[in-house]
């Protein structure tokens, strides 16, 4: 068998550190999603902004919803890690393109995305040692 695949758990501390770090992005995607699936007219008027038709809302919703509740789930945490990361690339793409200071937050988001999930799984210790 190869490190890789020996499940080792991390210390208490720093699982629930990398809960904490985790549950912030997927509050907010969360969030974003459901705001989404709901149309209020920020929404609306958001989509308009970033010119995007408004058949576009729920779908996008939806996956941002999947997206986050796959990276939610431990065991598949880091399969959604790597969705969110696409999507978050996909919204900074569009606040760069309108100039929006909004991209700060989708990149902070992913950051902190992967920051959760490499405190939480042991795995990508392995994968990305920080130190030798």
């Amino acid at each position: 068998m190869s490190s890789i695949s020996q499940a080792v758990a991390p210390s208490k501390k720093r699982l629930w550190a990398g809960r904490v770090i985790s549950a912030i992005p997927v509050l907010l995607l969360l969030f974003s999603g459901v705001m989404k699936l709901m149309k209020p007219a920020a929404v609306l008027q958001g989509f308009a902004h970033y010119g995007y038709p408004e058949s576009f809302i729920i779908t996008i919703g939806l996956v941002e919803i999947a997206c986050t509740l796959i990276y939610a789930i431990p065991r598949t945490a880091i399969l959604g890690a790597i969705l969110v990361t696409a999507y978050l690339g996909g919204a900074t793409a569009t606040n760069v393109r309108v100039s929006d200071p909004a991209t700060i937050m989708t990149v902070l988001l992913g950051v902190l995305a992967w920051i959760g999930v490499y405190l939480r799984d042991e795995r990508l210790k392995t994968l990305v040692p920080l130190r030798s």
